[in-house]
């Protein structure tokens, strides 16, 4: 394990009024000028894949960083205000970008064709993220070697946005490192002590304390409520939702409410010609909780109680991050791949809804609920 003695200092300018701060308040200019950290940090050599520097303003966190992953720190991109953020990746293939866009909890494609400048600080700190872990992107993930695994390390970590953000957003990166979504090693920078639950970091440097923990937190349980609901609730999700914003007449809608606050949305309705079979038409995350694994919870919740009503539900989708979930979760099992969609001409004669809008043109994928 690698000690870092480090002394930094920077110059004192000599004028009238240094001088006079230095005489009302007994300052004594020498001492000062230069400041000593003395930490120990683990090993690039070590296995681990998350860590995190934290520790109240002017405790050292970004002076460390700097000398210990100068190569890795994330930096300031420049965004264009002419290009949605899904075209400022460079030559990285448009299904990698949406994988990190996913990974970080950025998964409302309506967001992704806009430009960085318009999205909410939420968004854009999750495309700071995604950008800063797709530079290294190329690297390998074989955790056997670590030396070879890339590392990115983050500085002002969550310290643009609110905590529910820092949260979900921690939680998913967390979540992408260690599946191996995101081929990265990550240090956080902070100054918030909140987010170390939710990352499950490896390793805690506190510059506070000056002390290296080597345990990973156990990040707290997120306790979801579920009710039936009107329709007016989906007005608070609908331009979040990657079709169309409308609902049709007859859904049956359920919103989750994680502290009291909304969180996710979801809706079922009856599949044309079939009985006792539903399918679910809407399924929306709020930004602000993508990542956590809301949405999922809530579809197999609500899915359960069709089941339990003596109904079949299907979900279908294009989503990566959804049909990502269910290829791998016992709870369903594929029964459909439409690399084209599904024919609108073949429900045309069973919806007269003039906004229906079909999968024509999308590759879907199908799953039907089977429980646990």
């Amino acid at each position: 394990m690698p000690s870092l003695d480090l002394v930094v200092s920077c110059p004192v300018f000599d004028s009238f009024r240094v001088q006079q701060v230095a005489g009302m308040f007994d300052v004594s200019l020498a001492d000062k000028c230069t400041e000593q950290f003395k930490v120990d940090l683990p090993s690039q050599e070590e296995s681990w894949q998350i860590g995190l520097i934290v520790g109240p303003s002017g405790s050292g966190k970004s002076t460390v960083a700097r000398e210990v992953y100068a190569g890795e720190l994330y930096g300031q991109f420049e965004w264009p205000a002419d290009k949605a953020v899904i075209d400022c990746f460079g030559d990285i293939p448009v299904r990698q970008v949406v994988e990190l866009f996913t990974a970080v909890g950025f998964s409302s494609p309506p967001a992704w064709v806009k430009p960085y400048h318009v999205l909410s600080c939420g968004e854009q700190f999750r495309c700071d993220l995604a950008r800063a872990l797709g530079s290294k992107s190329s690297g390998s993930n074989d955790s056997s070697n670590m030396t070879e695994t890339p590392l990115v390390a983050f500085d002002e970590y969550t310290s643009v946005v609110d905590r529910n953000v820092a949260k979900a957003c921690s939680m998913a990166i967390a979540k992408g490192i260690r599946s191996g979504a995101i081929p990265c090693r990550f240090v956080a920078v902070t100054c918030h002590y909140d987010v170390a639950e939710w990352l499950e970091a490896d390793w805690v440097l506190d510059m506070a304390t000056g002390r290296l923990e080597r345990r990973r937190l156990r990040r707290p349980s997120i306790d979801l409520e579920i009710h039936r609901c009107r329709m007016a609730a989906w007005k608070l999700f609908a331009r979040h939702h990657y079709l169309s914003g409308s609902l049709a007449p007859g859904a049956r809608c359920y919103l989750a409410t994680w502290q009291g606050e909304p969180a996710a949305f979801c809706a079922t309705l009856s599949v044309i010609a079939t009985k006792n079979h539903r399918r679910f038409t809407r399924i929306v995350t709020l930004p602000d909780y993508q990542g956590m694994g809301i949405g999922m919870r809530m579809v197999a919740a609500v899915a359960s109680l069709h089941r339990q009503d003596g109904y079949r539900i299907n979900v279908t989708s294009s989503h990566p991050a959804l049909i990502r979930h269910c290829r791998h979760s016992e709870q369903w099992k594929t029964v459909c791949v439409k690399k084209t969609g599904s024919s609108k001409s073949l429900f045309s004669c069973f919806n007269t809804s003039a906004k229906y809008r079909s999968s024509t043109g999308r590759a879907v994928v199908s799953f039907e609920y089977v429980g646990a």
